[in-house]
């Protein structure tokens, strides 16, 4: 099997992983072609094609992932169409968003805990969700700053 079309099939599994997980099965596939493209970038056009879908949903969905900050527009000298790649240091980037996630968990469980019975079942479930969550808030910062300074020396 050439190297296109394994590439294509790892894409493929990728985009279904990640619609298991949760995500628009079409956002998938196109966070998965331009992931896996041999491209530097593509065209909504050139994802239309390789992945059988309209154009409606090419636009939907590249819309959701450059709003995420997963997909960035290009400039592609002598064309009029636009570019989709996804941006360097995107995968640090995204992981350091879910710090507002943790905080907003961890906010949520000290407020259950104010409201909460002290020696309740209840209470000792918020109470390791906000030390989970705080922990996560202290840990995952220098974890990404280290992966930072070892990758881009």
């Amino acid at each position: 099997m050439d190297s296109t079309r394994r590439l294509r099939d790892s894409a493929e599994r990728l985009a279904l992983t990640l619609a298991q997980g949760g995500m628009q099965k079409t956002t998938a596939r196109v966070m998965a072609a331009l992931l896996y493209t041999q491209q530097e970038a593509m065209t909504a056009s050139d994802l239309c094609e390789q992945l059988s879908v309209s154009a409606g949903a090419v636009s939907a969905a590249i819309k959701q992932l450059t709003q995420s900050g997963m997909v960035e527009r290009v400039p592609a000298p002598g064309s009029r169409r636009e570019h989709y790649r996804f941006p360097h240091g995107v995968w640090a980037y995204l992981f350091s968003q879910q710090n507002l996630m943790l905080k907003a968990m961890r906010e949520a469980a000290q407020e259950g805990l104010a409201a909460a019975p002290e020696d309740s079942s209840t209470a000792a479930r918020l109470h390791e969700m906000r030390e989970f969550y705080a922990y996560m808030e202290r840990e995952l910062p220098p974890l990404i700053e280290q992966w930072r300074s070892e990758y881009h020396g």
